[in-house]
């Protein structure tokens, strides 16, 4: 038997966790797991349940399974996307090993994944991962906006611009540009940016891949003939700032 996950700090108010997983012993051991480690849990068997508690609880994290009965995991992950304010995390559970259904879930805009068969203590460290990189806020020295040609990303606010117009990213494609932002010009590897953006020192490089494109879809003028965040190839991604004139030398992927 695994040691329970340790109890946060007790000056802490306890983080609400919705648990979405209609198969019972999984939910059982998935809700004990974390209500040990400290977090107050709710529970919902489908997706109108889940998307009707998530309204009324306002999770902090959504620890949610792809497949589900009424509305699968897919649909939930969009409707809670599309609810307005900021976007709750996102951990997707799937019975399935194909990297088509984990990109799948990335693209809706889940913030991490673990498939089935899992260890719960795993799946409580990753919750904790999310939920510290959710929460944490930016560096003092690194609180001011950055403006690059028309991008503007504000690290305080959360807020990032392009022409004047805000971008609807995800917390993580903030993360993602406000990382590219601050370091223009330099390339970084698929393991680079999943060490520096994600804070995992191993894991399935393509989350990279996936948040990479979905950013390009909201930051680029062309997503299929990318300018500022280029493909160098065997080498990984570079960012050209607005009005560089090495932007575009490098190829989309």
């Amino acid at each position: 038997m695994h040691p329970s996950p340790a109890l946060p700090p007790a000056s802490r108010p306890a983080r609400r966790i919705l648990v979405v997983e209609d198969d019972p012993t999984v939910a059982e051991v998935v809700t004990g797991y974390l209500g040990r480690a400290g977090y107050e849990v709710a529970y919902a068997a489908d997706g109108p349940a889940a998307l009707d508690l998530a309204a009324g609880l306002r999770p902090h994290l959504v620890v949610l399974d792809l497949m589900l009965p009424g509305i699968d995991g897919l649909e939930v992950c969009r409707r809670l996307r599309a609810g307005g304010g900021p976007p709750v995390p996102v951990v997707m559970l799937t019975a399935r090993g194909e990297e088509a259904d984990r990109v799948l879930g990335l693209e809706v805009g889940a913030d991490d994944y673990v498939t089935k068969p899992f260890s719960p203590r795993e799946l409580v460290l990753r919750v904790g991962a999310v939920l510290r990189r959710a929460e944490a806020p930016p560096p003092a020295a690194v609180t001011a906006a950055l403006r690059l040609g028309d991008l503007l990303v504000d690290p305080t606010a959360r807020r990032a611009e392009r022409g004047g117009r805000e971008l609807a990213l995800t917390g993580r494609e903030f993360d993602l540009l406000l990382f590219f932002l601050r370091h223009p010009g330099r390339v970084f590897s698929r393991e680079d940016l999943l060490r520096h953006v994600w804070g995992w020192e191993f894991g399935d490089t393509s989350t990279v891949t996936v948040h990479v494109r979905r950013l390009r879809e909201k930051v680029e003028d062309d997503p299929a003939a990318p300018r500022l965040i280029s493909t160098v190839w065997s080498a990984g991604y570079r960012f050209d700032p607005p009005g560089d004139p090495a932007a575009g030398e490098g190829a989309g992927a």
